[in-house]
């Protein structure tokens, strides 16, 4: 043989010999050390896992009353990737749905377009890998042709879901408190573990606001699953495995159904009255809240607006109203996220404060019509000097010069301009011993710290502002100055002051903050909860509105307990004594008026009127209060921008709301025996809502 020959055949035999062995050791490695792995993905070639979706749990009053549950719909959702694969990318398959169900392929392809910046709604939020849904009010006839012609229907399923249902017991809406659901976004997925795809809202919605964002994992519950075996055209063949879901606990709640829908009814019919006495009353809030736990018994904001507009979807034009100026902004809670200057309510911390600081209790303080606060003259409402007067009083009648001496005085104390270097500011400390100026850590997302102003907080903000002030100051405001030449004028003068000075703490500041104004802002929220402390002897109690969550067979999961309340760094005397003079307030003090003829036999009221000035707007109208004094259970706060004085506007409100829980004699109270219920309500059933 050939050398050459030879020596090629020896290269090959080689070569296959060499080809052999990675054969053999790959296919010894594919069966033998990865035979399993490789088992498991072959079996899963011919299974498909169907996620069982768990029926979203309903949030409860404390009766057991739902607020939100769930009712059953015909839902017909579109596959994005199934449409994608058409060779026309799904039109066809649209314009058919389109006709089935009443309604234009244009409104169908802007339901399953995905939302961006640019993109206007309706528009889908989620993950683009889900089903979206276009339609939640599918008659069955429509339904079924949708069924039964999956061939002119591939990616589009009709089926059965549960969605979010407001039933409003007792006219109880609640709905910033409630919160609401949106869809699973895919970075939520990515990010969370547990969230699942099925196209059934139960699941795919997560809660975006208040207690649905707050408990939306007890809520959700957790989602089941089917693995089915299907052949190699991908029809099923049978059923390998199954877990079923398990349904989402119910969350019970503070929240009287009952109170609930007084508190929202009596708001609203304060700023109607305000509406037609000239005010533009533009917002409004009110809140009652259990001074000896913590409870949150009510919650109403306005102006609000109907929860059902989230299901579904939600066209461009209604969410731009949800979150534009100029229908109000009805998706912020008042309660916990609007900030307002307090004015005259604010007026219990001042007296604490000063009495802590040594003022006499018992001491006799002149009350001019105005006083001197440097070259300035601070007046009284209205200006009216009321002579020689004790701290009662002084509550009673609202007398403002007692507390600006008061805040001139400490201002001056502590070094006046040039500040020593550890000021005492003792109504500043005060305020936030009441909890002002801190988030009060209530079981809602997003709550408002409001603001306590001191000489940190005014030269970070001149810092900050700066730039913009000295321009103002420098260029006036034109575009204010077509319309109102006088406001322009002022914000000049005062920018050309707080360019060169704005960092400077003066004494009108300080002499502001003793009566709540200036820059002090607090949330009505704060605000009953510093009145449910006086009321109670000096518990600082954090809020809550969960109470339980229970499982729909009625066994409690957890019951909700607050953190231990704090004690107010105040001599109980002197909060006794507070109390007692805002029992004065509605029989013989500003809010007389308001409370003329009002039963007090029934239940004895306390409370404190304030009337809160903001430039270029009408005045904040307030009132807080809290009874029966004698052994207080509840605290009631309502406020109105805009709404003319409290005596006008709030308290009249806060009047209604006292009565509908306590009775007239023409009407039954909602409260028996003064109480509301306290046990844990038993589940009427297991269904999908009690």
């Amino acid at each position: 043989m050939n050398p050459r020959t030879h020596f090629r055949l020896v290269v090959l035999y080689v070569t296959v010999g060499a080809l052999l062995l990675v054969l053999i050791g790959r296919m010894w490695t594919l069966q033998i050390l990865e035979g399993e792995r490789y088992g498991k993905i072959a079996a899963e070639n011919r299974m498909r896992e169907i996620v069982v979706p768990a029926v979203r749990g309903s949030i409860l009053d404390d009766r057991g009353r739902p607020l939100v549950h769930n009712r059953s719909a015909l839902v017909v959702s579109v596959n994005r990737t199934t449409l994608s694969r058409q060779d026309d990318g799904g039109e066809a398959v649209l314009k058919r749905l389109s006709k089935v169900l009443g309604t234009s392929h244009e409104e169908i392809s802007k339901r399953i377009r995905l939302c961006g910046p640019t993109v206007k709604r309706p528009c889908w939020p989620g993950s683009p890998y889900q089903p979206i849904p276009v339609e939640n009010r599918v008659d069955p006839q429509s339904a079924l042709q949708i069924m039964e012609r999956q061939e002119d229907f591939p990616g589009v399923t009709a089926q059965i879901q549960p969605i979010r249902d407001y039933p409003e017991p007792e006219g109880a809406s609640a709905v910033q408190a409630l919160g609401y659901l949106q869809p699973v976004t895919q970075e939520e997925m990515d990010e969370r573990e547990g969230l699942k795809v099925t196209g059934y809202s139960g699941v795919d919605l997560v809660g975006r606001a208040g207690l649905e964002a707050q408990y939306d994992k007890a809520l959700r519950g957790e989602p089941g699953y089917r693995r089915v075996l299907v052949d190699s055209h991908g029809r099923v063949t049978g059923t390998a495995d199954e877990q079923p879901p398990v349904p989402g606990s119910h969350l019970v709640t503070g929240i009287d159904a009952g109170v609930q829908g007084a508190v929202e009814k009596a708001l609203e019919n304060a700023i109607k009255g305000a509406r037609k006495g000239g005010m533009p009353a533009d917002a409004g809030a009110g809140v009652v809240m259990d001074v000896k736990t913590g409870r949150m018994v009510a919650m109403a904001s306005y102006p609000t607006y109907d929860p059902g507009v989230w299901t579904g979807g939600i066209t461009q034009e209604k969410y731009e109203a949800l979150l534009g100026k100029k229908n109000g902004e009805p998706l912020i809670s008042r309660v916990t996220q609007g900030q307002f200057a307090p004015a005259s309510t604010f007026k219990v911390s001042s007296v604490a404060a000063a009495v802590r600081d040594g003022a006499d209790l018992d001491g006799i303080y002149p009350c001019p019509g105005s006083y001197m606060v440097g070259s300035r003259a601070f007046q009284n409402y209205g200006g009216q000097g009321h002579g020689p007067m004790t701290l009662h009083t002084a509550l009673v009648k609202s007398c403002d010069t007692i507390f600006y001496r008061f805040a001139h005085q400490y201002w001056q104390r502590d070094g006046g301009r040039n500040p020593k270097e550890k000021p005492s500011d003792p109504l500043v400390k005060g305020a936030r011993d009441f909890g002002f100026g801190s988030l009060t850590g209530i079981d809602l997302p997003n709550e408002s710290s409001g603001r306590i102003p001191d000489r940190e907080w005014k030269r970070k903000y001149w810092e900050e502002t700066r730039e913009a002030t000295c321009k103002g100051a420098k260029e006036g405001y034109p575009e204010v100055a077509k319309t109102n030449p006088a406001q322009a004028s002022y914000m000049r003068a005062i920018a050309k002051e707080n360019c060169t000075e704005g960092h400077v703490w003066r004494a009108g500041d300080a002499a502001n903050i003793s009566i709540g104004q200036g820059d002090i802002v607090v949330t009505p929220l704060q605000l009953v909860r510093t009145y449910a402390a006086i009321a109670n002897g000096g518990k600082l109690l954090t809020p809550r509105l969960g109470v339980a969550v229970v499982r729909p067979d009625g066994r409690v999961v957890r019951e909700i307990e607050p953190p231990p309340a704090q004690k107010v760094p105040f001599d109980p005397k002197t909060l006794k004594y507070i109390k007692k003079a805002l029992a004065e307030v509605p029989k013989t003090g500003t809010a007389g008026g308001a409370f003329g003829g009002f039963d007090f036999k029934r239940v004895e009221v306390g409370g404190k009127t304030g009337t809160a000035e903001v430039h270029g707007k009408e005045d904040t109208s307030w009132f807080a209060s809290f009874g029966p004094v004698d052994d207080p259970r509840y605290a009631i706060v309502v406020m109105v921008s805009q709404g003319a004085e409290g005596a006008k506007t709030a308290a009249p409100a806060v009047r209604e709301i006292w009565e509908a829980m306590y009775g007239t004699k023409d009407r039954e109270p909602i409260l028996k025996d003064g109480e509301l219920p306290t046990d844990i309500p038993k589940m009427p059933g297991s269904g999908t809502a009690p």
